[in-house]
């Protein structure tokens, strides 16, 4: 989508298909200008938001809402720094993309509530108060406090591609894999007009990680099992985090939790209590 006279990129400039493809880059180059992709403008004009789960390419804009008022999302913005958050880069990310061109229109007048949304085929698009401490949590690890940035980021669940919008602001590169065919679809269409060149989607299993990127200083998942998985351990470099939702014990409930790899190994911290969908495997189109 462009109006400027030139031809439109099309969004992602490269897609792996399938996660571990062969053939596929190992790493993305560093974006010119730096030291942040967060010191650039990264969005266009408010993106159509979807209209309906079934098709996300029937769009129809909401109108007279406000919702791509800068004010709004710096509403949201105090709540998420008085509920503790307390980075900047991470507090800019939310204030600069708008979280309801990734909400479908039924639901977008709750877009900035600090609410977890559906977003069709069983998933949903997480709390932004969840999504900010996950994410300020992944500025602990070792390699992200040494270069004061993030660098090399999985994302394991795109979703609707809200999370991996923010990462894209804060991070040199971002892999983010999502085993829904249908949700890997609509997150490539939500992003489109935000043109990321610093992001790839993968359609993959997200239990395996996706190695042709690997190692990477930061692990971020939107889903949550009974433990683990070894592919992401062994995908995250020395001084890399890992921030996950893990089962508690055999219940139902989910703890955030915090890994870090060191030379002499991994140590664990846990959380606060979180609410994901369940981690699963394989693929479904």
């Amino acid at each position: 989508m462009s109006g400027e006279g030139t031809p439109a990129r099309k969004f992602p400039l490269r897609l792996d298909r399938i996660a571990g493809a062969a053939g596929a880059s190992s790493r993305l180059p560093e974006l010119p200008g730096s030291p942040s992709v967060a010191a650039r403008p990264l969005l266009r004009p408010q993106r159509q938001v979807a209209n309906s789960h079934a098709d996300a390419r029937h769009r129809s804009a909401p109108a007279g809402l406000g919702l791509d008022s800068a004010g709004v999302r710096a509403r949201m913005v105090q709540r998420l720094r008085a509920g503790g958050i307390r980075h900047e880069a991470v507090l800019a990310a939310f204030e600069r993309v708008p979280r309801h061109a990734f909400v479908d229109a039924a639901l977008v007048t709750q877009a900035y509530e600090d609410t977890s949304l559906p977003i069709g085929h069983g998933q949903t698009i997480s709390k932004p108060s969840v999504v900010a401490r996950m994410i300020e949590l992944l500025y602990g690890g070792a390699n992200a406090q040494a270069s004061g940035r993030l660098v090399n980021v999985l994302e394991i669940g795109t979703g609707c591609g809200y999370q991996a919008a923010l990462l894209g602001t804060l991070a040199r590169s971002v892999t983010s894999i999502e085993r829904l065919k249908p949700l890997h679809d609509k997150a490539r269409e939500l992003l489109a007009p935000l043109r990321p060149p610093n992001l790839r989607l993968v359609f993959g299993d997200g239990m395996l990680g996706h190695a042709p990127n690997a190692p990477y200083d930061a692990i971020i998942a939107a889903a949550g099992g009974a433990s683990v998985p070894q592919a992401w351990l062994d995908q995250l470099a020395e001084g890399g985090r890992l921030v996950t939702p893990v089962r508690d014990g055999g219940g139902d409930g989910q703890v955030l939790t915090v890994i870090d790899r060191h030379a002499e190994g991994y140590r664990r911290s846990v959380h606060e209590a979180v609410k994901f969908v369940p981690l699963k495997s394989g693929l479904a189109r």
